[in-house]
């Protein structure tokens, strides 16, 4: 009998169907526990169901878009002859973990996991990240790569390049101002409705173990910059688009997950209103400036 496991993340409803196979189970998820829902309707973002039985699409039916390095492993991805994606989720040491294929929307995929337990966990994980952004962007949601702290209410997001220190910096937060929470620490959820900029807490928080069920509206987003001195910069929209794109996860060779994707930072930028690029140390200070700043317009 199949196992049916209904979640609600940011908002959005989500099922995942496991096959039975002595294998496969919510077990493999407990990052969503606290996102667990009991009796969801029909309105789902999207349907995963995890059959270990699914074969690869034939090769003469699918086409190579290319290879992406994720940071944790390889993403192999092609295009399929109705117009969904195939994508072979490989972990960091080249072993294949997850077998995905999805529809052109999004809204339905299939997987088959393979190995370990740790092999399968991963794997499943990523397949739900790659469908939960990419089905998000019709519905002006995005998965961003941030670090977000929480201050009187309001969620306060920092981007930055890899191994920039968004995690530092929101632990300067949490250690040196009082009052501080975090949200999430490597990909919350931020959603625009009816004009209002909200961030909410996911499943998917990198290396640390923060998985919240919670949400706030969008204080502010900032963009870490390494510099000798800690300052801030009010960015104007044309810049603020050019650090809040890059951080969403999107698909720039689909054209209409791409366009969504570019169309909901718009709005994004237009509802927060509070854009920044903080210049600064791994200090004390610097979580002193930036609090000081971002806060301000919310006292």
């Amino acid at each position: 009998m199949d196992i049916i496991a209904d979640y609600c993340i940011a908002e959005h409803n989500v099922r995942v169907v496991f096959a039975e196979n002595g294998k496969n189970n919510t077990e493999l998820l407990p990052s969503f526990e606290p996102f667990k829902k009991e009796g969801s309707n029909d309105d789902f973002l999207f349907t995963l169901r995890v059959d270990d039985t699914l074969p690869p699409v034939a090769k003469n039916r699918r086409e190579r878009i290319d290879t992406f390095e994720t940071g944790n492993g390889d993403t192999v991805v092609d295009l399929l002859d109705n117009g969904g994606y195939q994508y072979i989720v490989k972990d960091i040491h080249g072993r294949s973990c997850c077998l995905l294929q999805t529809n052109k929307d999004f809204s339905e995929g299939v997987c088959a996991l393979n190995g370990d337990y740790q092999m399968r966990q991963f794997g499943l994980n990523n397949a739900l990240m790659m469908l939960y952004a990419f089905r998000g962007s019709f519905f002006d949601t995005l998965l961003i790569h941030a670090s977000l702290v929480r201050n009187g209410g309001y969620g306060y997001a920092f981007t930055a390049k890899s191994g920039t220190g968004k995690s530092t910096h929101t632990q300067l937060w949490l250690d040196n101002i009082p009052g501080s929470d975090l949200m999430n620490d490597d990909n919350p959820v931020v959603r625009v409705i009816d004009g209002k900029a909200y961030i909410y807490g996911s499943p998917w928080s990198g290396k640390t173990p923060c998985y919240r069920n919670i949400k706030a509206p969008i204080g502010a987003l900032t963009q870490i910059v390494r510099a000798k001195e800690n300052r801030m910069e009010r960015l104007a929209p044309t810049k603020a688009f050019t650090y809040i794109l890059p951080a969403c996860s999107t698909m720039k060779w689909d054209k209409v997950v791409f366009r969504n994707t570019y169309n909901a930072v718009i709005r994004l930028i237009e509802a927060a209103q509070y854009i920044y690029a903080l210049h600064c140390l791994p200090n004390k200070e610097a979580a002193e400036v930036s609090f000081k700043t971002l806060t301000a317009p919310h006292q």
